[in-house]
């Protein structure tokens, strides 16, 4: 009987001990009070300025005047100048191609052969002429032989205008044998060569001119705001500077000006184009860096002046129009949003009446920016104005 007593027993002396166990009551140690988390920005201060725009645009380097060569006579050529060749500069005048001239010679000397009888002819025509002119009045000739001797002067007359025409011919054509350059130049493409034959079908060569070359800028509708064009002849050229398009590391600057504008938009994009001109494009006087013809440019040009605005760095612009400013004093977070005059890779510039006064513009990126919410400054605040300052200092020192 004991040992069937003792389980049971000993089952609810577990329960009992378990459960004063569990029923004692357990302390918890109520949790620590979180950090309060403050919000830090750095700030910069704003003034207002007056901005120097600069308009960028893409555009490739083509030659003024490009033209092909062909022979005005046909004949074998007898020769090529050195000058003549893909890469080569020549000058105005230089003679580029030789054309055998052997027939022209011989078509001259008979031109002028038949240009001497026929003046000979016509001398022989006027005493005759003069002659019965003298003999009608007594009666010794016929009017009708005067008149026959002044039809015979005024066919030699014709003869040898007919003579000397054709002496012109040869004369051209004998120096049409000779090809000589049009302009100061370089050959771009080069189609004959020593014995072969040309004819007035047939391009010699492709030149252009090397005195200056062009670049034709796209400007757009809202790029054309912040620009003053020359429209006319006589309005004043806009300065422009040119850089590398395909090597950005590549920091040597071109100086060209703007000299006209196209008087039409294009059809598809209604750009207006712009055309800049580059004096010795390829350094043989200045002795800079060639500027090749198709090579792709960065142009950068110079605009009006924005006055009474302010420049906000663009780091400092969420989602193209927003800022987020610091009141003072109690340095108190105001966002708000922008609409922007201009903008470039650096600044967004607005109007002045867009900023509130004693305020800082918050330039440290913050995921949370409630209105009111109170910040602590990280360092002193510094000033917007110093680039576009520069900025503005080395336009007029380029001006000047």
């Amino acid at each position: 009987m004991l040992l069937r007593a003792l389980p049971p027993i000993a089952i609810i002396a577990a329960g009992w001990w378990g459960y004063t166990k569990f029923m004692e009551q357990i302390e918890i140690a109520p949790p620590a009070a979180k950090d309060e988390r403050v919000l830090r920005t750095r700030v910069q201060s704003l003034q207002v300025i007056d901005y120097p725009t600069v308009i960028e645009t893409n555009a490739v380097v083509q030659a003024h005047n490009r033209v092909t060569l062909t022979a005005e006579v046909t004949g074998v050529v007898t020769m090529v100048n050195p000058s003549f060749e893909v890469g080569a500069y020549f000058s105005k005048g230089e003679v580029l191609i030789e054309i055998d001239a052997r027939d022209y010679r011989t078509a001259l000397s008979m031109a002028e052969s038949r240009h001497e009888s026929s003046k000979s002819a016509l001398k022989l025509a006027r005493l005759i002429e003069e002659r019965k002119l003298r003999l009608v009045s007594s009666n010794a000739v016929s009017q009708a032989e005067v008149d026959a001797a002044s039809a015979t002067r005024e066919q030699a007359e014709a003869d040898v205008a007919i003579a000397q025409t054709e002496l012109d011919q040869a004369t051209l054509n004998l120096e049409r044998t000779r090809v000589l350059a049009p302009f100061d130049g370089r050959v771009q493409a080069k189609n004959i060569g020593v014995g072969q034959m040309a004819n007035t079908n047939n391009p010699l060569g492709e030149v252009f001119a090397v005195d200056f070359a062009e670049v034709r800028l796209p400007v757009s509708a809202q790029q054309r705001e912040f620009l003053e064009l020359p429209e006319f002849a006589d309005d004043p050229p806009v300065a422009v500077e040119l850089r590398d398009g395909i090597n950005p590391t590549n920091g040597h600057v071109w100086h060209a000006n703007i000299v006209r504008t196209e008087g039409v938009l294009d059809q598809n994009s209604r750009d207006m184009f712009a055309i800049a001109r580059i004096d010795d494009p390829f350094g043989r006087k200045s002795g800079e860096k060639p500027l090749r013809i198709g090579q792709p440019v960065v142009a950068a040009i110079k605009g009006i002046v924005i006055h009474d605005v302010v420049a906000l760095p663009r780091e400092a612009v969420r989602q193209l129009d927003q800022v987020v400013l610091v009141q003072q004093p109690g340095n108190t977070l105001l966002p708000i949003t922008i609409d922007a005059i201009w903008t470039d890779a650096e600044y967004v510039v607005v109007d002045k009446s867009a900023i509130p006064d004693n305020v800082w513009l918050a330039t440290t990126a913050m995921v949370y920016t409630p209105v009111g919410a109170k910040v602590e400054i990280i360092d002193e605040p510094s000033t917007v104005t110093s680039i576009a300052d520069s900025k503005s200092n080395d336009n007029k020192n380029t001006a000047n």
